[in-house]
């Protein structure tokens, strides 16, 4: 059968004017694709006749409620820029990113307002429309007939801006235009396998691109039924699935990881359940998932900024992240040149990962990429040389395989030696009873790294340090440099609102936290708790060596 096809994030919009369908569930709320356009286009008219002077940006603050799909839809068709406001930046940071994308609207709901109580947004409180209130009913009411605006918008236009999710450093507002998210959903729902019958089951943070990408844009495009949770829960995750019949999830982060800590039941391979995709998740958990729920996992690479995609093939080998695609290379950072390939010997050790890792980068330009809103030097960092500069570690394997090594600030040094964490955290993700671990810098008393490690087990499994320290030596492909010295045990990882883990906090907390933490004293020792005192020896090391101010740096 053949299918429309759209241009534009407008033309989707529009197209589902009289469909019947089901096209938003929402707990026991359920709204027909015409009902949910006729609603965008009275929110359009509402934000259209107050539109003032200056760049048309509405800022969405609100967790995957039916309102933020509606307003999604009516920035679509009245070309206004739809800016996604997260709200685990509170404070300041959120005022700054408010402020910066200049939102002359804000859209959100009762329980999120407190988050803006006095700070500096550059938008008046007349400005802030609270969906739940009364009054926004009445706001509404002159627009509940409005049509579609006349005009179309153009391809090139400004749908979207979406914070990247500042894993490393202060986030960016990346450039999303209506053209790309009508490709998206083209690609999306064909490779897929989407159509009007499909439910797709949205629990990812639709500020964020994971959501709209793969979850929102592909819906919308086939008129499939979207079913929201507000938040994600991996305790409530196979009974929504069951509640909605849905038939498709997507993810981004550590999601699987989180279902999977959850405790089996024999039930569990009845649902309805279809496709899941995502990125980021790792080979176990995907076998894991796929093995208890039976359903396939495609996990594909791709970013917020757009401009590198690799996507994965049916013959590819476990660990990999597939082929790279026409232009797309593994280059030293400094030269630009080509890295070796990767030796890995009979265990899989990897023999030259300080030549062969550098890093992804698309030669084409990153056509995909659309830029940061009002940061140029940033965008001239992601494009220099006329390349698209990923940020991503990674290297190539003789069979031209493509290997996620981590993020450019995921590299450590020990006794002279460079190394990503990527392939740390694979081995390690292996232990029993681990959730999520995250391999990270800390610095050596005298001169480059250590290695420390956070775990998150189980719900109600102990460490067993005796037994983790056998683990490690059982690991044929541990690299001799690659064993932590330290160990974190955590209830819950520090994490970004699409379960990124937040690497940046782990290593300016160190192992003075309030966790507990192993270590060993010298490198060959066996793992032990460390005490106050051996906190009080490792500092006076640092003076040693005069290297204390490592220790104040966060």
């Amino acid at each position: 059968m053949n299918r429309a096809e759209y241009e534009t994030a407008d033309e989707m919009i529009r197209a589902r004017l009289g469909d019947t369908n089901t096209g938003v569930l929402f707990e026991d709320q359920c709204y027909s694709w015409d009902e949910h356009v006729r609603a965008s286009a009275t929110r359009a008219a509402l934000a259209s006749d107050v539109r003032r002077a200056g760049p048309f940006h509405i800022g969405f603050l609100m967790e995957n409620i039916p309102e933020l799909t509606f307003w999604l839809g009516a920035g679509a068709v009245s070309g206004a820029t739809m800016v996604g406001i997260n709200p685990t930046r509170q404070g300041n940071e959120l005022a700054t990113d408010i402020r910066h994308t200049d939102c002359q609207l804000i859209v959100t709901e009762s329980k999120l307002l407190p988050l803006l109580a006095g700070l500096d947004v550059g938008v008046g409180a007349d400005r802030i429309l609270v969906v739940d209130d009364a009054s926004f009913g009445e706001r509404c009411r002159p627009y509940a007939s409005a049509g579609f605006p006349d005009a179309a918008v153009s391809g090139d236009a400004t749908a979207l801006l979406l914070f990247t999710s500042g894993t490393s450093g202060a986030p960016k507002a990346a450039v999303v235009s209506q053209r790309r998210i009508a490709r998206y959903g083209r690609t999306i729902s064909e490779s897929q396998g989407l159509d009007a019958s499909s439910v797709c089951y949205q629990a990812m943070p639709m500020f964020h691109s994971n959501a709209l990408y793969a979850g929102w844009s592909p819906a919308v495009y086939v008129g499939a039924s979207m079913a929201l949770r507000r938040r994600f829960s991996a305790s409530g995750f196979i009974d929504d699935v069951r509640k909605f019949r849905a038939t498709y999830f997507n993810y981004v982060g550590k999601p699987l990881s989180y279902i999977l800590a959850t405790p089996s039941r024999p039930d569990d391979r009845e649902h309805t359940l279809q496709r899941v995709l995502g990125n980021e998740g790792t080979e176990l958990d995907l076998r894991r998932f796929s093995e208890r729920f039976g359903v396939p996992v495609a996990d594909n690479y791709g970013s917020t900024e757009g401009g590198v995609a690799v996507m994965r093939s049916p013959d590819q080998p476990k660990g990999v992240l597939g082929r790279p695609p026409d232009g797309v290379f593994v280059v030293d950072s400094v030269t630009g040149e080509p890295c070796p390939v990767a030796r890995i010997d009979d265990d899989g050790r990897l023999l030259n990962a300080e030549e062969c890792i550098g890093e992804i980068v698309n030669t084409n330009g990153g056509a995909s990429f659309e830029g940061y809103y009002k940061n140029d030097e940033a965008v001239a960092l992601r494009t220099r040389n006329g390349w698209y500069w990923s940020g991503d570690l990674a290297y190539l394997d003789t069979d031209g395989w493509l290997h996620f090594a981590g993020r450019d600030y995921d590299w450590l040094r020990v006794d002279g030696e460079n190394f990503a964490a990527a392939p740390v955290e694979r081995i390690i993700g292996r232990f029993r009873g681990v959730v999520l671990v995250a391999v990270y810098a800390v610095p050596a008393s005298d001169v480059g790294d250590e290695v420390m490690v956070a775990l998150q087990l189980a719900p109600g499994q102990p460490f067993d340090a005796a037994r983790f320290d056998e683990f490690l030596g059982e690991q044929r492909d541990l690299g001799v440099k690659w064993s932590p010295r330290y160990v974190r045990i955590t209830d819950e990882l520090p994490v970004t609102h699409t379960s990124k883990i937040l690497k940046r906090q782990l290593r300016a907390e160190r192992w003075e936290c309030a966790d507990p933490v192993w270590w060993r004293p010298a490198r060959a020792e066996h793992l032990r708790v460390l005490e106050s005192d051996d906190i009080d020896t490792i500092r006076r090391e640092f003076a040693a060596h005069d290297r204390t101010s490592e220790l104040d740096k966060g």
